[in-house]
């Protein structure tokens, strides 16, 4: 099993930031992203990233977080700044191969609290 081991989250004002980082053991994977979950609502998107470097985002999040990578540390990170309340979930990174527009392989991290509360 791939391990993903992540950092960075905690409380934080609304306004501040957080940069969130996911090292992943063993092989460097086509997409790298992050996901987070509030609770009672499902796991939804936030952001992915290819090899390449081409970037995705939620809509909600555009504009105040970056997702990169270092394929040669096999790690992804999650810059999030102007953080909001609804921001308030636990995040989780992932990993996998997209081939013709499909992730296999997917490996999820442990998850990391992120907490936008005044």
């Amino acid at each position: 099993q791939v391990q993903l081991v992540e950092s960075g989250g905690g409380l934080v004002q609304p306004g501040g930031s957080l940069r969130l980082s996911c090292a992943a053991s063993g092989r460097i994977f086509s997409i790298m992203g992050w996901y987070r979950q509030a609770p009672g609502k499902q796991r939804e998107l936030v952001a992915t990233i290819i090899s390449g470097g081409t970037t995705k985002y939620a809509d909600s999040v555009k504009g105040r977080f970056t997702i990169s990578r270092d394929n040669a540390k096999n790690a992804v990170y999650l810059q999030m700044n102007s953080l909001k309340p609804d921001d308030t979930a636990v995040y989780y990174c992932y990993c996998a191969e997209r081939q013709w527009g499909v992730d296999r392989n997917v490996n999820w991290g442990q998850g990391t609290q992120v907490t936008v509360s005044s």
